[in-house]
């Protein structure tokens, strides 16, 4: 967000790039630009022709994706400009208007892996009552929430920036860290609150996923001295071990579970008679768990960390950036949004499904 080109006017003046280093700058971010874009149109549009993944979770993701879309489309584009030409030549309202799009996209980008934690944290914990609850309406809901969030936090800006109307032009469009009341309000609401959020869910979701793991292989241990499948897919439901059928294909925790959407065992699978064999691959599960958990987790916050907590020491004049660093951990928060559709599709047989009709459709056209 573009908090995230600001820097104080106490910054010391820099060199000016060359026009090789502009050109390089210029051709790496534009790459970054249309991946972003691509990736995330081609979500929105599996999302919207694929029946199968007309789900409540996957309005989430799809939702993320718009979101992400926006800050490639509307965001990115006019950071490139203003990167290479080093200064700002639009005008004061497009200043304005760009300013709040920016920091009101990457909000609502970072409150949107709020929500999905969330909904995955009650898919999983509470699984049978949640099924019931889980509606597209109660998706939109938290689709609303997550912007009205974004808009209060991102918004307050404009009733003092309103103040600033420059005549001639500004030549930077920036927002200086003047307020640190609002640094910190701004800062807590757009990322540490929803990073402590995140994480906290995240780490129940694997505690509750290792568990059910444990409980499942027990009640496969069980399901072997039973000769009616249907009694022990109905123990699985009661004891709410990891059945895939109750829960969102859409989420990378439990894909790994399809093939085991209801109870096929054999009922004299000497494999599931040895603790040792019953151990492992739970211990396989727990590991593949903790590794798409890392992933989803690594990525947000080496992407927004190193830019929040210069936010931080910015705005509470701790310390000065160079506009060069600025710029870098701006992008490197952007980046969030080329991650985020690989992230939570990658892990999803019927979105990987879906990008393949996609891509055969294309070559027929």
């Amino acid at each position: 967000m573009n908090i995230t080109n600001c820097t104080t006017e106490a910054s010391v003046a820099v060199r000016p790039k060359t026009i090789t280093e502009k050109m390089l700058i210029c051709m790496t971010l534009v790459v970054i630009t249309t991946l972003t874009t691509l990736l995330n149109l081609a979500v929105i549009m599996a999302i919207c022709t694929t029946k199968k993944l007309h789900q409540p979770a996957n309005y989430l993701i799809c939702s993320l994706a718009v979101t992400d879309l926006l800050v490639a489309v509307l965001v990115m584009p006019l950071s490139i400009m203003y990167i290479v030409m080093d200064h700002w030549k639009l005008g004061y309202f497009i200043c304005e208007v760009w300013l709040s799009v920016d920091m009101t996209c990457c909000t609502c980008s970072i409150l949107h892996l709020c929500v999905i934690a969330l909904d995955r944290y009650w898919a999983i914990t509470n699984a049978i009552e949640y099924a019931r609850k889980r509606t597209a309406k109660r998706a939109a809901l938290m689709i609303l929430t997550v912007w009205t969030i974004s808009i209060f936090i991102s918004m307050p800006p404009l009733f003092w920036r309103s103040h600033r109307r420059l005549s001639p032009p500004p030549s930077q469009c920036t927002i200086q860290h003047d307020h640190v009341i609002y640094t910190i309000y701004s800062t807590l609401g757009a990322f540490y609150i929803p990073l402590t959020l995140i994480l906290i869910l995240y780490y129940r979701i694997y505690h509750a996923a290792k568990s059910l793991y444990q409980k499942r292989g027990s009640s496969r241990h069980l399901s072997n001295r039973s000769t009616d499948s249907q009694n022990s897919f109905a123990s699985c439901k009661l004891t709410q071990t990891f059945c895939v059928s109750d829960f969102s294909t859409s989420d990378p925790t439990i894909e790994f579970e399809k093939f085991h959407a209801s109870i096929r065992i054999p009922p004299f699978d000497s494999d599931l008679d040895h603790p040792g064999e019953r151990q492992q691959i739970s211990s396989t599960r727990e590991r593949k768990a903790a590794r798409i958990l890392g992933l989803i987790l690594g990525a947000f916050i080496l992407s927004w960390l190193p830019f929040f907590i210069k936010e931080l020491i910015v705005g509470l004049s701790i310390y000065t950036v160079s506009s060069e660093v600025a710029d870098f951990l701006t992008w490197l928060g952007y980046v969030n949004s080329l991650i985020n559709p690989l992230l939570y599709t990658s892990f999803n047989e019927d979105f990987k499904l879906a990008f393949k009709k996609l891509i055969r459709c294309r070559e027929h056209t």
